[in-house]
């Protein structure tokens, strides 16, 4: 039999966490399905600085266990489980988990995005033997060496100057001549003593023999080649929405987003997303935490107008 709820949140990130609290707060029976920890991506970060309220900044995992604990006490209950389907029964929604079924009025979809491969030869072979996705789960695996990092955005500046810490250098491949990180986090990695970069280059290659050994590079103006020997490489080149288990249920745009309205509502009534997986997201943690309290008001609306 599946569990009903007035609502289900997929994914318990700062958007799911903070769905879950205004949720909770408008006393709805909600739950929050998580497949890995509460926090989502910022569990993979060091530190957050730029989230209001913590002046000196915040571990990831603090602030995700902090959220957490706020939705909980609100009312918000938490099961661990891997969404597999949402499919439509009349006017409610079945989701399908690793775990069981849950049958629910509203749902709010806040699963976040996974990292984007550079889909060079040697990426997939070498993956946890020095390809890398998460600085604080390898950064200390490589103390003393050179490393490199692969993007120009925020996450790969950031992640960049965190790993520093540990190798003797950092090394971060760009593609353009210029970053496409904020400001600040360009300003602290230029003035990084142990931060190179090589601007116009793309990654071609990843070589080694039991773990990784070098990058072959590419010039993208002049197609000049080099070998860059490190023994770790951090990829940060974008994320990707996870919806596998939407199968077509709703509208997407082109970079595989959900599509949504300003009250975080798809097309689909009764069905919200928010945070990385949605349309025009600026993938930050204050945004997140707002399009869920945004959906989490909406969804409320439309559940006092729910009919089965």
């Amino acid at each position: 039999m599946a569990k009903e709820y007035d609502l289900v949140i997929i994914g318990a990130g700062p958007g799911g966490l903070s769905a879950g609290l205004y949720a909770a707060r408008s006393r709805l029976k909600c739950v929050a399905l998580e497949k890995r920890v509460p926090g989502g991506q910022i569990t993979d970060t060091e530190r957050v600085d730029n989230y209001p309220g913590f002046p000196d900044g915040v571990l990831g995992v603090e602030l995700g266990q902090l959220m957490h604990q706020q939705a909980e006490r609100a009312g918000m209950e938490m099961e661990y489980a891997e969404v597999t389907s949402l499919t439509l029964e009349g006017n409610s929604k079945r989701v399908a988990t690793t775990e069981g079924g849950y049958l629910a009025k509203a749902v709010i979809i806040t699963s976040g995005a996974n990292p984007m491969k550079l889909g060079v030869p040697g990426e997939s072979e070498f993956t946890g033997r020095g390809v890398s996705y998460c600085s604080v789960c390898d950064g200390p695996f490589f103390t003393g060496k050179p490393i490199a990092v692969v993007g120009g955005g925020d996450s790969a500046v950031e992640e960049g100057d965190y790993l520093t810490r540990f190798a003797s250098q950092v090394t971060l491949v760009h593609r353009r001549d210029e970053l496409r990180a904020t400001k600040v986090l360009q300003e602290r990695a230029f003035s990084n003593k142990k931060m190179d970069f090589r601007w116009n280059t793309v990654v071609e290659a990843i070589r080694g023999s039991s773990v990784v050994s070098a990058l072959e590079l590419r010039d993208v103006k002049t197609g000049q080649k080099a070998t860059l020997e490190v023994p770790a490489v951090f990829i940060y080149v974008g994320l990707r929405p996870n919806i596998e288990f939407l199968n077509g249920l709703i509208k997407l745009d082109s970079g595989g987003h959900i599509a949504v309205n300003l009250w975080m509502e798809t097309q689909v009534p009764g069905i919200f997303a928010a945070g990385d997986v949605r349309c025009n997201s600026a993938k930050q943690v204050v945004s997140a935490a707002g399009d869920g309290a945004t959906a989490a008001i909406a969804a409320e609306r439309y559940i006092k107008e729910w009919r089965p």
